[in-house]
């Protein structure tokens, strides 16, 4: 049995799918109902009315995880229910689930963002000291050779870098994707957000691609752990964001964050006007899909 360790990030309060739509969606009322309602991985938006993260879990399982942390919110309860209610080693088709609890700190209207997040996780499993993982969101749903480029790194930290053209989004929206800065050995230097269009010339001059992250990390537990612990808050958002996290260990060790280019489209559940793209794309990728 392997013992590949993930975190999956599920804490937010989804603000932004909880929004009503502006357009018609086209949905089942319950998938409405479920955007406002749970967490946004737990939207039926698959075969048999399946929640979306049963799809993700399934590539993680395929893909030789085992051992799984799922980051829930303090008020949300709709991934427990489903998944066991017990907070280590509930036993999901093979996979060992356990859960950590982002909470909202006083004086705060949400969490404290993604890194934030994986701190918590973290902080539930110290037995992984020592031990490499991979960590992602919960509403991407990441492919078996994603996972598995992760999983059998060998550097203490790793990342998927996407070709953004392969990526099935409006171009409006790509467009203000993070881009990633790789030096000429294929190692993170910085990943910038809202990169102006003279930055994503040059990147494409040098790579050849633009390459962006869709928040997929493979990371060694003892080298982030402190950095999480002292990381401040991004001064845009107020919120710890993870690449924050993933750019200072980059700095810290150089050579040390590992860029894997993959070119390939990356589903997204992060807004109502999503779900009937997913729903479409399950139907026609995962057709005989069980688990």
């Amino acid at each position: 049995m392997s013992d590949g360790r993930m975190v999956i990030l599920a804490g937010g309060i989804s603000s932004r799918m909880k929004k009503p739509s502006t357009e018609e969606l086209n949905v089942e009322n319950k998938l409405i109902k479920d955007a406002d309602e749970k967490a946004k991985s737990m939207i039926g938006v698959g075969k048999d009315y399946r929640p979306f993260l049963d799809y993700l879990l399934f590539n993680a399982r395929e893909s030789g995880y085992y051992d799984i942390v799922i980051v829930i919110g303090e008020n949300d309860n709709s991934i427990k229910e489903y998944y066991g209610p017990k907070d280590f080693d509930n036993d999901f088709n093979g996979l060992k689930i356990s859960y950590a609890v982002q909470p909202i700190p006083e004086g705060r209207n949400k969490p404290f963002g993604t890194a934030d997040a994986l701190l918590w996780g973290l902080k539930s499993k110290n037995n992984w000291s020592g031990k490499n993982f991979t960590v992602c969101n919960s509403d991407n749903l990441y492919s078996q050779k994603a996972l598995k480029l992760m999983l059998n790194s060998k550097y203490p930290g790793a990342m998927i870098d996407y070709d953004r053209e392969a990526l099935e989004f409006e171009h409006s929206r790509v467009e203000r994707f993070a881009i990633t800065i790789k030096n000429k050995d294929g190692f993170l230097v910085d990943i910038i957000e809202k990169p102006s269009s003279e930055i994503i010339e040059n990147v494409f001059k040098q790579d050849g691609y633009v390459g962006v992250s869709m928040n997929i990390f493979s990371l060694d537990y003892d080298l982030i752990f402190p950095i999480l612990e002292k990381l401040k808050p991004n001064p845009e958002r107020d919120e710890k964001e993870l690449p924050d996290a993933v750019k200072t260990l980059a700095n810290k060790i150089p050579n040390s964050v590992f860029i894997y280019p993959l070119s390939e489209h990356v589903p997204d559940l992060t807004s109502k006007s999503e779900i009937l793209n997913v729903k479409k794309y399950l139907e026609k990728y995962y057709s005989d899909f069980s688990f």
